[in-house]
């Protein structure tokens, strides 16, 4: 399967996920972000070790590898988003908090273009600029 089909499942996914996490770290019988976290992340791991398991990928061998340091950073990358994300939707409105964390996508996007030297076309340079836009026009009250 091409890369477009998992995007779709990925957005699909996401769409969800503030919501309900906002659902259940709010109210009367609010959840802790924190065991939020450890709840939804330790089912991701849970899925994720049974399909390495399925499919018969080598860890141990990647973390002596010339990338494991990458891969150690974006964990460590990772957590703090993750934490800081369901800390934001536990105390503020979801209409506000994902378009901010969803701003990785052109901070990632620039870091992309400046670091990997991808190509900047014109139309990526206005897709970014749109994406801002369009961020602070939600989440500005």
């Amino acid at each position: 399967m091409s890369y477009l089909p998992w995007a779709l499942v990925a957005l699909v996914g996401y769409t969800l996920v503030p919501v309900l996490l906002r659902v259940a770290t709010t109210g009367p019988n609010a959840v802790p972000s924190d065991v939020a976290m450890l709840l939804t992340n330790g089912l991701l791991i849970g899925v994720v070790g049974t399909l390495v398991v399925a499919t018969d990928q080598p860890v141990v061998s990647h973390l002596r590898g010339p990338n494991a340091g990458y891969i150690l950073a974006a964990g460590v990358c990772l957590t703090v988003g993750i934490l800081a994300y369901y800390r934001a939707l536990a105390r503020g409105p979801v209409s506000v908090v994902t378009p901010i964390f969803g701003m990785f996508l052109v901070t990632s996007s620039i870091l992309g273009i400046a670091v990997l030297g991808e190509a900047p076309t014109p139309r990526k340079l206005a897709g970014i600029v749109l994406a801002v836009v369009a961020v602070a026009l939600v989440s500005i009250e």
